[in-house]
C-alpha cells in the first residue's frame, strides 16, 4: 500500500474508533482530534502492511500492544514540574501534616494517577525529600501509555518542562545536559511506574490504602459514566482519612457525594472520612 492510498477515516469509521477508545478506556475522543488520528492510524496501517480500517480493527482485537499506542495517540500528554503550584503549597503545608498526625508510623503512599511523563510524581517526590526528610514515602506514578511511562523512567526533560521549577529545586536535583536536563537520581528512585486505565477495575483495586491521590486534568476526558466509574475506584484505593486531589478546573460536585470537600487557601481537597 503506497501513502497515496492510504484509507481514509470517515465519519463513520472514527465513530466506530471512538466506541473502541471509550468502551476500552472510558476516554470520549473529541472531533477535533480527528485529522491528527487519522494522520498516525494511516502510519499505524502502513507499518503493519494492512489495507484498511476493518484490518486495523482486527488488529486491535488480537494486539494489546497496538491498543497501547493508540492511546498514546488519543491521549493529550503535556504537563510539567511544579504546575498548579497552590495546590502543591496546600498539599505540603497542609494535607501531608493531617495525614502524618493519623498515623503511628512516619510514612506516606502518594499516587499521581494519569502522571504523563513523570513531572508531577517526581515534584511530589522532591517536595517529601525536602519538606518531610524523615517519613518513608511510597510514590506511584501511573499512565495508560506505556510511550510516556518510558520518558519518565529515563527522567530527561526539556526546558520548558522545568521552566517553573523553583531555582533552589533546579540547582539540587537536576543536571543541565545539551538542550536537556537529567532529573537527580535519588529522585527517580523514590517513584515507581506502572500501566494503570484508570476505569480498569482489576488495575484500579491492586492500589489500596493511598494517604493522597492527585488525578489533576484527567477527568475532562471523561463522560459522567466513567467520571463516576473512576472516582469510585480512586475512592475505594484511599485509606480512611485520604485525599483526592483533582485539577483547579475540575470539580466532583455532580459525580459524587461520597467525599467531604475542604476548601484550604481557595484549593478544594476530596477528603475520605475515616471509617
Amino acid at each position: 500500500m503506497t501513502q497515496q492510498q492510504a484509507p481514509l477515516l470517515t465519519d463513520k469509521t472514527f465513530e466506530k474508533l471512538k466506541s473502541y477508545i471509550y468502551d476500552n478506556a472510558g476516554i470520549c475522543v473529541s472531533e477535533i482530534k480527528k485529522h491528527s488520528i487519522e494522520n498516525h492510524l494511516a502510519r499505524r496501517i502502513r507499518d503493519n502492511r494492512l489495507s484498511n480500517f476493518d484490518e486495523y480493527f482486527l488488529l486491535l482485537s488480537r494486539d494489546g500492544n497496538e491498543r497501547k499506542i493508540l492511546y498514546d495517540i488519543v491521549t493529550t500528554n503535556e504537563t510539567y514540574f511544579f504546575r498548579e503550584p497552590n495546590q502543591l503549597e496546600v498539599f505540603s503545608k497542609h494535607v501531608m501534616p493531617q495525614v502524618l498526625k493519623n498515623k503511628r508510623v512516619r510514612e506516606v503512599r502518594v499516587w499521581s494517577a494519569a502522571c504523563s511523563s513523570g513531572e508531577e510524581p517526581y515534584t511530589l517526590a522532591a517536595m517529601l525529600k525536602e519538606n518531610e526528610p524523615l517519613v518513608r514515602t511510597d510514590i506511584i506514578g501511573s499512565d495508560i501509555s506505556d510511550g510516556v511511562l518510558e520518558q519518565a523512567r529515563r527522567g530527561i526533560y526539556s526546558s520548558y518542562s522545568v521552566r517553573n521549577v523553583p531555582p533552589n529545586y533546579l540547582k539540587k536535583y537536576f543536571k543541565a545536559r545539551e538542550n536537556a536536563y537529567e532529573l537527580d537520581e535519588s529522585i527517580r528512585k523514590m517513584v515507581r511506574f506502572s500501566n494503570i486505565n484508570l476505569v480498569d477495575e482489576k488495575l484500579v483495586r491492586a492500589i489500596r490504602n493511598v494517604d493522597v491521590i492527585f488525578c489533576r486534568n484527567v477527568l475532562i476526558y471523561f463522560d459522567d459514566k466513567s467520571k463516576r466509574k473512576a472516582v469510585s475506584l480512586l475512592y475505594d484505593a484511599l485509606a480512611p482519612n485520604g485525599f483526592l486531589i483533582v485539577g483547579t478546573s475540575e470539580s466532583l460536585y455532580n459525580v459524587t457525594r461520597a467525599f467531604q470537600p475542604t476548601v484550604i487557601n481557595r484549593v478544594v481537597l476530596y477528603h475520605k472520612a475515616g471509617t
